[in-house]
């Protein structure tokens, strides 16, 4: 069973903790976590682009010119989509891009997400950020004491009001609840900061 150690908001290393083999010490499929990181950021898409057909655009409905005499080529709308301001051939139109995964597929891309990180040695426990008010000095000091740098993701194990909006204005700190992880924030993060008590959360909601 992997252990590390466990800080507190000062950065004083204050003992060690066992982490979970299940979660920490899980094969790391890269193709798993491919798919998985493909899909995730799809279904981020809001797909609402839109184009009219030569069906929808306005007007169109009378003859640009008659048929016979012009000695040009016959049309029949200048909704065509070959017109100025006409209907558009093959566009985008609003659509779903989620993709389905299988749950247990998803759950082991984000087992050996947890896995690789704790490996290049980006995972800290922290007993508590216990912030007395909602300052964002404070949680930089925080931050700062735990040698914190680059995009850091906090761990905590339910909404902590005081903690998610000392955070909101630090653009490279995101703040995610323990069973609402998932395998791109994951990556993303440099640094991943998880309060103690999140790590019986994720036991129980991943392993």
């Amino acid at each position: 069973m992997p252990q590390t150690n466990l800080y507190d908001k000062t950065g004083k290393n204050v003992g060690s903790v066992e982490l979970s083999d299940e979660l920490f010490a899980a094969p790391v499929n890269a193709a798993v976590l491919h798919q998985v990181v493909t899909a995730q950021l799809a279904g981020r898409r809001t797909g609402t682009s839109d184009t009219k057909t030569r069906g929808e655009v306005r007007g169109g409905g009378k003859k640009p010119y008659r048929q016979k005499g012009t000695g040009r080529a016959r049309q029949g709308t200048v909704s065509a989509p070959h017109y100025r301001g006409g209907g558009v051939v093959f566009g985008p139109h609003p659509r779903s891009y989620e993709q389905r995964l299988p749950r247990k597929m998803k759950r082991l891309a984000l087992r050996g997400a947890l896995t690789a990180k704790f490996g290049d040695e980006a995972i800290r426990i922290i007993d508590t950020f216990g912030l007395e008010a909602i300052r964002t000095k404070d949680l930089v000091g925080v931050l700062s004491a735990l040698e914190a740098t680059g995009r850091i993701l906090v761990v905590a194990p339910g909404r902590d009001e005081k903690l998610e909006l000392s955070a909101r204005n630090l653009p490279t700190v995101d703040v995610i609840l323990a069973d609402s992880l998932n395998v791109v924030d994951l990556i993303n993060a440099d640094v991943i900061l998880i309060e103690q008590p999140s790590l019986a959360r994720m036991q129980e909601v991943y392993a």
